[in-house]
């Protein structure tokens, strides 16, 4: 069903290019708009992601450069069953994240300095399960692959605006331009739109599930958009088509639940979590759960202590005596940042 429905995105995205083409050109120009469409979803498959991190200035990043975050999506990613992705960082204060890459052997997470800086542990655990939430869904190679045909479509547009004056002056040629201008360029923004809101609902759902707690996320949500409406995002403001990869919308001032947004209200998308939070409080714990190997926790590099238990385990005192001990119940509200202010460097001895 998802390959389906990519499928589908990809066919009215490309759509819309020929559509574009036919109005600078009549169907010379559709045809070479198709080409082109061709061309750039070819270029995009292998190396849209490139484009996208090289656009945002991400920096790769190894256990031994950002031991914590590293670890984290490390972690995460053998919960969920996944090949460990690159890990890349963002030199930029707004909080944010995003996932890229054509499949999850080739995947790729990026965060900002600021969500490191903003959330605590387990906030970001929350978010960086949600990206790779996207990369087990395949949502990473549709959202990329859009993001560059949205973009050349507005290319287009502006394209038919020089064009213009040198078709005939009769009505279907106003009207094709008229359509290059505005009508293209919206629809490629509401299909880039479509594509956003419904799959950011499944990633919230799915790492939810990976890390065992879906209100990690919703607090994470909660503090990104405060700090998203309050701190600009210059790269993304360079580069609005690319906006719908984050977590939550990086242009400053955008409304999320506005018409124009390109994600979900992210006071919905909290309330889901709670409602997902509470159906887990209510279901019956299992009389003999399975039971599965874990990595060990992480130290805090503040305070020496093991991490709260969800996807790195926990640590106990009946262990100590071969007793099996259950897992300690996380804080209900997450922890302050430990990294204070060198969050990605090496633990200091």
């Amino acid at each position: 069903m998802n390959t389906m429905r990519t499928a589908m995105l990809l066919a009215v995205m490309t759509a819309l290019f020929m559509a574009v083409g036919y109005a600078i050109g009549g169907s010379g120009g559709m045809m070479i708009a198709l080409a082109i469409a061709a061309a750039t979803n070819l270029f995009s498959y292998w190396n849209a992601d490139k484009m996208v991190l090289a656009m945002n200035r991400a920096v790769e990043v190894d256990e031994r450069s950002a031991p914590e975050y590293y670890g984290i999506v490390r972690d995460l990613s053998q919960r969920a069953g996944l090949p460990m992705p690159r890990v890349y960082l963002i030199d930029n204060p707004q909080p944010n994240a995003f996932a890229t890459g054509r499949n999850p052997e080739h995947a790729a997470v990026a965060a900002t300095t600021g969500l490191l800086q903003r959330l605590s542990y387990e906030e970001v655990a929350g978010v960086m399960a949600h990206e790779l939430a996207h990369v087990q869904h395949r949502d990473t190679l549709t959202m990329t692959i859009v993001a560059t045909l949205a973009g050349a479509i507005s290319m287009l547009g502006n394209f038919a605006f020089f064009l213009g004056g040198n078709r005939n002056n009769n009505g279907a040629g106003m009207l094709g331009t008229l359509v290059a201008i505005i009508v293209a360029p919206f629809a490629a923004m509401i299909v880039q739109m479509a594509v956003s809101r419904t799959r950011e609902y499944a990633a919230d759902r799915r790492g939810a599930e990976i890390t065992g707690r879906p209100l990690w996320l919703a607090s994470a949500l909660a503090k990104i958009a405060r700090n998203a409406e309050a701190i600009r995002n210059p790269d993304a403001e360079r580069n609005p088509a690319t906006a719908h990869l984050f977590i939550i919308n990086p242009l400053h001032g955008e409304r999320m639940d506005s018409l124009f947004s390109t994600h979900p209200a992210t006071e919905n998308r909290i309330a889901a979590l709670q409602a997902m939070a509470e159906e887990m409080d209510r279901a019956p714990a299992q009389p003999n759960p399975p039971r599965t190997s874990r990595p060990s926790a992480p130290k805090s590099p503040a305070s020496g202590e093991a991490a709260p238990a969800g996807p790195w385990g926990s640590a106990s005192a009946g262990s100590a005596s071969g007793e099996t001990a259950e897992p300690e119940v996380p804080p209900a509200e997450p922890k302050p940042n430990p990294w204070g202010r060198n969050p990605t460097g090496p633990r200091r001895r």
